[in-house]
């Protein structure tokens, strides 16, 4: 690809006196931020320091969003104020106080989602925000888990509960894919607590695709044919589970996800803080709701997308960004010159 097709969009885009919906230049915008994080990622990437890798990509996420024209609260961030110096849940964003020209959105970010894979050099590290109308993102702090079963636009949703067994899901897969349990792929993030999750999925007929991290990129995959991945299952961070949720509306895929609590003193404060039923399992819609604008760009390289690499006067970056309310998707490939 031509370095002159680099993707130029440096300056703030300022919108029309109270426009309060999402717009469409923000959409190109939204590439400006996950491009800088994951460049600022990378030049940590195999150094074995996963705390380096966050803190620079947070920095360069936090900088380009309070360049736009918007006046933005972060409700799914690195966590609460006290613990996060920057994109913290609650903070507010941008270059306009929401008053004159820029819209009031909500943001979820991961600046990068796969720390240890960056700190590690492996694969599958991207950098991701989804944004949407005011109001319109479940409320999922970083303490919290989730268990989620996430699935492609080429599934009824509507046949499956996070109540059924391993066995049911995977039969009720097979059934609607009009193919045999073999032919059906889970993605699960390789912890511990997922050792009979995978006993169970394979005793079922189905095969595993094992993954370190990131099942936001797991959660995408399902809705990808060349993927090979059905099914995401297991338990999760709750934030990842409503960005995931955001792809996926984008997408046309599904997500279910019930909130987990590790102690009671954790299910007392959701219950504090709103959470009406902790027991509820919450749609994709319910996760992400109104008109929804995600963004992801690699930073190593992954089966969806390119990770950041070196060509001569600079580095390549490879994006994505949707958009929910046209089903848009649209893939970015930019120069980013050496300064």
């Amino acid at each position: 690809m031509s370095h002159q097709n680099q993707l130029k969009t440096n300056n703030p885009v300022h919108l029309p006196l109270g426009e309060t919906k999402v717009n469409r230049n923000i959409v190109i915008e939204m590439v400006r931020v996950t491009e800088a994080a994951a460049l600022a990622a990378v030049q940590h990437q195999g150094k074995g320091d996963k705390i380096a890798v966050d803190g620079a990509a947070v920095e360069a996420m936090r900088k380009v969003l309070n360049e736009m024209a918007i006046c933005g609260t972060v409700v799914i961030g690195e966590g609460e104020k006290d613990e996060a110096p920057m994109l913290y849940e609650g903070e507010v964003v941008g270059s306009d106080d929401g008053q004159a020209y820029g819209p009031k959105l909500d943001i979820a970010v991961d600046p990068v989602d796969g720390t240890t894979i960056v700190a590690e050099g492996t694969e599958n590290a991207i950098s991701v925000i989804a944004l949407s109308e005011s109001g319109q993102f479940l409320k999922a702090p970083d303490a919290w888990y989730m268990e989620k079963l996430a699935m492609g636009p080429q599934y009824d949703i509507s046949k499956f509960s996070l109540d059924m067994s391993t066995a049911e899901i995977i039969h009720e897969a097979s059934k609607q894919k009009r193919t045999t349990a073999e032919n059906i792929v889970v993605c699960v993030l390789k912890r511990p607590r997922h050792d009979r999750l995978i006993s169970e999925i394979r005793a079922a007929g189905a095969r595993i695709k094992l993954i370190g991290d990131g099942d936001v990129a797991g959660a995408i995959a399902t809705c990808r044919e060349k993927s090979g991945v059905d099914l995401l299952m297991g338990m999760g961070g709750s934030p990842e589970g409503v960005i995931a949720a955001a792809a996926l509306k984008c997408l046309g895929g599904h997500i279910l996800g019930r909130l987990h609590f590790n102690d009671d003193i954790s299910k007392q404060k959701a219950l504090a803080e709103g959470v009406e039923n902790p027991e509820k399992v919450y749609t994709t819609d319910e996760m992400a709701g109104g008109e929804v604008i995600f963004a992801a760009t690699g930073i190593t390289a992954g089966a969806m997308l390119k990770g950041i690499h070196n060509v001569p006067g600079g580095k390549m970056s490879h994006s994505v960004v949707m958009r929910s309310k046209t089903g848009t998707v649209r893939w970015v490939e930019a120069f980013h010159k050496d300064k």
